[in-house]
């Protein structure tokens, strides 16, 4: 009878330790910080929006909601009646939240889609097209960059009034609608780098410039399209100073400019903290939900442009 010798089992090799890198420790300290700075700020307006006005005076120093309410959100929301929102602490006062967001969406969407498409057909005449002056005209865009808005917000409030288009939503768009500077310097380098083999086949078959640039150009370019659309739309929805010069009535109001006049509409003497922390969260949303929707089109564009 042939006996085999039970053999015992391989010990693993103790894990290996790596050896301490100071600089690797830092990085990681360097990033632990940057991530508490840029997410307490949002739970301290979460811990607001949670709480109740009475409450917040006598825990001004504590971290988490004093008196855990949802009564806030109601308020922005319609959903509380002035003596509700006084008795919580709340101003009494009311903001049209839905006609203010409804507001915000179309003008930041309409310029966004404006100024994206109309930048993106300048950038590929910088690109690709040959003209003469090409170059100073590119220059002298680029030069427009350096001229604060501030300098031009007179003189496009004096043109919207002379159209009579003040306390109107076109009013609030036309200055927006067409190119800017930075998205034609921005879509003209991604043009730049994209093969010309595809278009000078196309130019062979006869195609035109305007077919080109519709069935190649741009389903080539999505990426750094959609990224150019969201930073547009971020800039426009946190827009305040043009649409508060221009739309001074609730129907035209967009929300930055409606959390201005709740902070400033206080009957009781304090601003209704509670109630402006969740009309400021919700208003952020329509942003996250953008950054959900389009972040694998961000990461594209960048390997798009060659940055390593």
């Amino acid at each position: 009878m042939t006996t085999t010798a039970s053999r015992a089992p391989l010990a693993k090799p103790a894990p290996r330790r790596r050896p301490f890198n100071p600089r690797r420790a830092g990085a990681w300290a360097l990033l632990i910080l940057a991530i508490a700075v840029s997410v307490l700020p949002f739970l301290w307006v979460l811990r607001t929006a949670l709480s109740t006005n009475n409450a917040l005076a006598t825990n001004a120093s504590s971290l988490l909601p004093a008196e855990f309410t949802f009564g806030a959100f109601k308020r922005v929301f319609g959903l509380q009646t002035p003596a509700e929102a006084v008795a919580e602490g709340g101003s009494g006062a009311a903001i049209d939240f839905w006609i203010y967001l409804r507001n915000s969406v179309v003008f930041s969407s309409v310029t966004t889609a404006g100024a994206v498409f109309f930048s993106a057909m300048a950038a590929y005449a910088f690109a690709r097209l040959r003209w003469k002056g090409r170059n100073a005209v590119f220059s002298l865009f680029l030069g427009t960059m350096l001229v604060p808005p501030i300098f031009t917000a007179l003189p496009n409030f004096l043109l919207i009034k002379n159209l009579d288009l003040l306390n109107t939503m076109l009013g609030m768009v036309l200055p927006y609608l067409f190119m800017t500077p930075f998205a034609i310097f921005f879509l003209r380098q991604f043009f730049l780098n994209m093969s010309r083999e595809v278009e000078e086949a196309a130019m062979l078959d006869g195609a035109k410039h305007l077919r080109i640039f519709f069935q190649i150009v741009l389903p080539n370019a999505a990426a750094p399209i959609a990224t150019l659309a969201l930073l547009t739309f971020i800039g426009q929805w946190n827009e305040y100073f043009w649409p508060l010069l221009v739309g001074s009535q609730d129907d035209v109001r967009v929300l930055q400019v409606g959390l201005g006049v709740f902070k400033s509409q206080s009957p009781q003497g304090a601003p209704d903290w509670s109630g402006l922390m969740a009309a400021t969260l919700v208003s952020a949303l329509p942003v996250l939900i953008l950054f959900a929707a389009f972040g694998k089109k961000i990461v594209n564009s960048i390997g798009f442009s060659g940055i390593k």
